[in-house]
């Protein structure tokens, strides 16, 4: 979703007693850092000498032992800082769900931060309640939640790293989730999502189970533009509720409203 702007805000007064100095925090912190550099030093002073005396007696293989050290700690600092910046770089597209390209980002995608996607493409379409539910023990549904016009929504995710190119998804995944879709999870619309392709039979199957299907086209038409699902779909049970009465670009009229 996206970021959240804070706006300024006038300081509240504080109690007294309570008051914090300016830049209590920072010299804090900044006391603590010249500690740990304080405590480094002094070991280094205790420990040095001995050092000194091993490395001429066992120079050799002591000088192994570090390069081989030093470089398994750099290679660690290295993995750990690609996989920070990979979770980072995900995080702060998840905040942006407008513009999600297939191909660039959702075929890229682990398939737990793919259902993770789909839930926040809800939430960005006005389903505030999408939550993600997949795991074992899911009885088919990957994402939960409800339209503005109160009709809920049983979603389940088939992510192929492969996209279009990989395994087409058949009849078989369908049959779970249309066994539990409504009867288990009281969904009133039941979708497959795939960043992939359907099988033949698994379309026909969709059809005669009032399933609905979003595939890789459809998919991408979702999340990089700025239609709901529930608009880019036919054949949608009817609402449970009305909803807000405002037309897209203007506002109802009061005779529309009643």
């Amino acid at each position: 979703m996206t970021g959240r702007r804070y706006s300024p805000r006038t300081a509240a007064p504080r109690r007294p007693g309570r008051g914090r100095r300016p830049g209590h925090r920072r010299r804090r912190a900044q006391g603590v850092d010249a500690a740990c550099v304080l405590a480094t030093a002094a070991l280094a002073a205790v420990l040095f000498p001995q050092a000194r005396q091993e490395l001429a007696r066992h120079g050799s293989s002591i000088a192994t032992i570090a390069v081989a050290a030093l470089a398994v700690g750099a290679l660690i600092l290295l993995l750990v800082k690609a996989v920070r910046r990979g979770a980072s770089a995900w995080a702060a597209r998840r905040r942006r769900p407008e513009g999600w390209d297939v191909r660039l980002l959702l075929d890229s995608l682990h398939h737990t931060e793919f259902e993770e996607a789909v839930r926040d493409l809800m939430r960005r379409d006005g389903a505030r309640d999408a939550v993600r539910v997949g795991g074992a023990g899911d009885n088919g549904a990957d994402v939960k939640g409800t339209d503005p016009a109160g009709r809920r929504w049983v979603i389940q995710c088939k992510h192929r790293r492969d996209g279009a190119a990989g395994a087409a998804v058949g009849t078989p995944d369908l049959h779970v989730l249309n066994g539990t879709g409504r009867p288990v999870h009281g969904g009133d619309v039941v979708v497959l999502v795939t960043n992939g392709r359907f099988t033949g039979p698994a379309k026909e199957f969709a059809r005669s189970q009032r399933l609905h299907l979003v595939d890789r086209h459809l998919l991408n038409e979702w999340s990089t533009g700025s239609t709901p699902l529930w608009d880019l779909l036919s054949h949608l049970p009817a609402p449970r509720r009305h909803p807000p009465a405002i037309r897209r670009g203007r506002q109802a009229l009061p005779n529309e409203s009643r």
